[in-house]
């Protein structure tokens, strides 16, 4: 959208122009509320700088749900590539007319007389609502212990690795076996790299069963809209690992064991860097054989989902381990083992320190429901299960917006006309 000039007051503020921001705008347009977003870089800027080359979707296209925009494609069980994600949520940005303003940072957002006090990179304004789509994950999370090893490694996180060529020769190591963690020691794997994995809890998923992608069949069991205060975890759910599986080459499952059978180099749970090198726990086989139990869980909720409805699909097969541990390796140099680069695969950590407003719990988390906080007039959105497991999808983050802005547009609006008119006053 083209700038013009900046007003001093807002009906409504958006911090983030991702797809959430984005999809809250769609909705605050069809109340009629004039709103701006501020976006810190670009449209689409974390799909676009903090994925590797290779990347894609783990889900169907067809989830691809944004707001009056879905998928436009003719490949509704494929998996979009980094550069088609790009441009669909650019699109999305075109066909909405987005207010957006791009490289505006906010600062600080905190509670002033009846309104709200943004201050950006452009100016403070004032607004009587904001809505934080800035997801979770903020700053790259790298454990301190990493400080301990040899200057001769190269260090990376995984928002920053985009291929092998970006590393020096040798052995790579990945740490952390979450989603982005086993794609990326896929892609070191297939391009040829010896590759040591350090694993963790995170669980796995079969990519097709019974003629189906798991995605679909879980569809219909509802998995995707199951509200997170119906989940058994409740709120707890949403620390959980998402399962890892890949939509790369027209998808398939991710199975280390598998790796392992093939040359990579498995480890427990990273405890420690010292002189003597990195020590693991002992738990590889715990995290292997957990995952693997997810995996024929989600088999097994399938095929009793097919036998009661009565679905004629064909014959499926649970996995079973292609390989097993005969030692646990608990202490590696990783300069002997020639490693020369590790991508700590270790996620982000949230920063919530701009926000100068009472609307979070003791763990730092801002407390709301279905994207409703605590205090009046503000909100989040773009968060892993915000409400559902499809929240922090494309898939879901429509329906959270447009809850939000139902709720933002019934409560605000006697006030905002109030709060608006002594604005113009003082202005």
């Amino acid at each position: 959208m083209e700038r013009t000039d900046l007003r001093p007051h807002y009906p409504v503020i958006v911090v983030g122009g991702g797809q959430a921001g984005l999809s809250a705008s769609v909705h605050l347009s069809r109340e009629g509320i004039d709103h701006v977003i501020f976006e810190k870089h670009t449209i689409a800027h974390t799909w676009k700088t903090q994925r590797w080359d290779a990347f894609c979707l783990v889900t169907p296209n067809w989830q691809c749900q944004l707001p009056d925009f879905p998928y436009p494609g003719d490949e509704p069980h494929g998996f979009m590539v980094k550069h088609d994600i790009v441009a669909y949520v650019e699109e999305f940005a075109r066909k909405i007319s987005a207010p957006v303003w791009e490289g505006v940072a906010v600062s600080r957002v905190s509670r002033g007389d009846d309104v709200f006090r943004v201050e950006s990179s452009v100016g403070d304004v004032t607004a009587n609502a904001v809505i934080l789509a800035v997801s979770a994950y903020h700053t790259p999370n790298i454990p301190r212990i990493a400080e301990r090893l040899p200057d001769s490694l190269t260090q990376i996180h995984s928002s920053q690795y985009r291929n092998d060529k970006q590393l020096p020769e040798g052995a790579a190591m990945v740490v952390g076996s979450g989603q982005s963690g086993c794609q990326i020691a896929e892609d070191l794997h297939l391009s040829g790299r010896q590759v040591h994995l350090v694993t963790g809890s995170a669980p796995r998923c079969p990519r097709f069963y019974r003629g189906r992608d798991a995605v679909d069949w879980l569809a219909d069991l509802g998995q995707y809209d199951l509200p997170v205060e119906d989940h058994p975890l409740k709120e707890k759910v949403r620390k959980n690992a998402n399962h890892y599986l890949t939509g790369r080459d027209g998808g398939r499952d991710i199975d280390l064991r598998q790796f392992a059978k093939d040359g990579m180099k498995l480890y427990g749970r990273l405890t420690e860097i010292s002189n003597d090198g990195m020590h693991f726990n002992d738990d590889l086989v715990r995290n292997l054989d957990s995952a693997d139990a997810v995996y024929n869980g989600i088999c097994g909720l399938i095929d009793r989902h097919i036998e009661n409805e009565g679905i004629n699909a064909p014959p499926g097969k649970h996995y079973e381990p292609v390989w097993q541990l005969d030692q646990h390796l608990q202490l590696l140099d990783p300069v002997a083992e020639g490693i020369t680069s590790i991508v700590w695969s270790t996620g982000f950590r949230s920063d919530w320190s701009f926000v100068e407003l009472p609307i979070f719990d003791g763990t730092g988390y801002p407390a709301h429901r279905r994207g409703v906080t605590s205090m009046k007039g503000v909100y989040v959105l773009g968060m892993p299960w915000l409400w559902t497991w499809g929240s922090g999808r494309f898939l879901g983050v429509g329906k959270d917006a447009e809850y939000v802005v139902a709720n933002l547009a019934n409560s605000l609006e006697t006030p905002m006309r109030r709060a608006e008119a002594r604005a113009e006053i003082r202005v």
